[in-house]
């Protein structure tokens, strides 16, 4: 089962302004889409669809910190962006707490490892439990940093409110 516990929103928290972040391009378009380029694919939204757009934390599991943001869209699809991270990373400025990171540092050491000698990108992959985190109808991307999450969120929420197409990508 999924433990879940809601720290609410994080809007102005920690959110980078247009173009702090070097590893994010957001710029305006001429239509009324909204539109991400990500590592882990692609995400194009009618900007008069789109009906919700949100960013929040949670913990997940005990042990994962993830910072989402969602873009709800009239249809049949929600769209979930997030940046996760073990909790101990949160510590790491405790003794505990570095002791702690130390080994989450060794295992994420060795799954690297393993994913180069697999040719897989773990980082860029979708986490999920089954049958707790598969949902039908929602299309997810992981992004590997929280500037780049806050520059996404940026991007769609500016991209919203003004009725203007935006196209974001992750270099």
């Amino acid at each position: 089962m999924i433990s879940l516990a809601i720290t609410g929103p994080t809007h102005g928290q920690n959110a980078p302004e247009e173009g702090d972040n070097k590893k994010t391009e957001d710029s305006p378009q001429s239509n009324r889409f909204w539109q991400a380029s990500l590592p882990g694919g692609h995400y194009m939204v009618a900007l008069d669809r789109i009906s919700s757009v949100s960013r929040h934390k949670y913990v997940l599991d005990g042990s994962l910190l993830v910072d989402e943001v969602t873009v709800d869209a009239l249809g049949q699809a929600l769209a979930r962006f997030y940046f996760i991270q073990p909790i101990s990373d949160a510590a790491k400025g405790t003794s505990a707490g570095a002791a702690v990171a130390g080994i989450v540092d060794r295992g994420t050491e060795l799954i690297d490892k393993a994913a180069g000698t697999a040719g897989v990108d773990i980082h860029q992959m979708v986490v999920k439990k089954f049958p707790h985190t598969t949902h039908s109808k929602t299309i997810e991307y992981r992004l590997l940093s929280v500037e780049e999450l806050g520059a996404l969120y940026n991007s769609v929420r500016s991209a919203w409110e003004n009725g203007r197409g935006r196209k974001f990508a992750v270099k």
